[in-house]
């Protein structure tokens, strides 16, 4: 009887020796199908390891540094160091500067993160400066999906503390002027305090499920744009336009698609006279809740893009929101008002499924 209980026990003990090794157990870093608030940092002790006299497993650590005191002096060659089809959580940890230069994060490297100071995002900086218009080495022009500064196509991306930046100056409606700054394609992504700036077509949130919490995005037309499910929660969405401009952008082909932007809880505020979105799909979706909204906001709100048809089937409208730009009595005839029983969907993470891959 004795034996048995002891065989029993060396039995589930090895098994259990198998998984940790394999990297199955429940919160360890392999495998890890979610995003908590410790993907997001790094600290004291992880910083101050020497990563190049350590092994990489050990770490899991990459520090760049431009002035040469970590193990890469670029970010996209702290990326490169990261082996293809990762299973564990690596956090680049990326030293204050300016880094001009453009990044790539592939699908075959998930699990990443981009760390800096996340009460100095003005410190760190990703910049670069091509627009739709400029060619490639091939003479190819690169359009709007090439030009953005920093690409992430990876899964379970997440960052903070960082700056993506475009520096190139749009002329609203000038040929070839969309100029991306970050373009977000994997799915299960997490921006945290984070402040991506630009002028025309900034933000390219492309495809997958997004969270964008207390960030900053800065442009004038268009400039939070793309096909993704994404909340912004508590953000600041500031308008740089002279004239005209535009905030959301979104692209929904089919009232079937679970797809959207839902801004809760934000503050939209900056210069010019903007449109809160434009339906650049047949079923485009936008939602504004609890927002607070300044004057620069255009009383009718809302284009169909000159797609009369749109106004049936897009979802555009606003929920409680507050500020001199917030009177809905001017919007156009077919914008959206809510009942709570019909916004309740948009108003919290639940819209992007985050009951599933966020632990914050």
């Amino acid at each position: 009887m004795g034996l048995s209980v002891f065989s029993s026990f060396v039995v589930v003990f090895l098994v259990v020796l198998v998984d940790i090794q394999a990297g199955f157990v429940e919160g360890d870093v392999y495998g890890k199908n979610y995003i908590s608030w410790e993907d997001l940092k790094v600290d004291e002790h992880e910083a101050g390891l020497n990563t190049r006299d350590a092994t990489y497993e050990q770490s899991r650590i990459i520090m760049v540094d431009k002035n040469g005191g970590g193990d890469s002096l670029t970010v996209q060659g702290a990326v490169d160091m990261v082996p293809e089809h990762n299973t564990q959580r690596v956090k680049i940890f990326i030293h204050p500067g300016i880094y001009r230069e453009k990044v790539f994060v592939p699908s075959s490297k998930p699990y990443i993160s981009f760390i800096g100071d996340q009460n100095r995002t003005s410190d760190t900086i990703i910049t670069w400066n091509n627009k739709a218009s400029d060619k490639d080495r091939n003479g190819v022009q690169l359009g709007t999906y090439r030009s953005a500064s920093v690409a992430i196509e990876s899964d379970y991306f997440c960052a903070t503390g960082i700056t993506f930046e475009n520096t190139v100056i749009a002329v609203p409606g000038g040929y070839g002027m969309q100029a991306v700054a970050l373009r977000i394609a994997g799915d299960k992504a997490v921006f945290y305090r984070v402040r991506i700036l630009g002028t025309q077509d900034t933000l390219l949130d492309d495809t997958g499920s997004h969270y964008f919490y207390q960030c900053h995005i800065q442009g004038s037309v268009d400039f939070i744009f793309g096909t993704s499910r994404s909340l912004y929660q508590e953000c600041v969405i500031e308008s740089i336009a002279k004239n005209w401009g535009a905030i959301a952008a979104h692209h929904r082909d089919s009232p079937n698609e679970n797809t959207g932007f839902s801004f809760v809880n934000c503050n939209i505020t900056g210069t010019g006279s903007i449109l809160l979105g434009r339906a650049w799909g047949n079923y485009s979706r936008a939602v504004y809740s609890y927002c607070n909204i300044d004057d620069i906001v255009t009383s009718s709100g809302w284009s169909d893009w000159k797609h009369p048809s749109r106004q049936k089937t897009v979802v555009f409208g606003e929920y409680q929101c507050r500020g001199r730009g917030a009177d809905t009595r001017g919007r156009v005839s077919w914008s959206k008002s809510f009942s709570y029983e019909e916004v309740q969907p948009f108003l919290d993470k639940k819209f992007i499924s985050g009951e599933q891959w966020l632990r914050l």
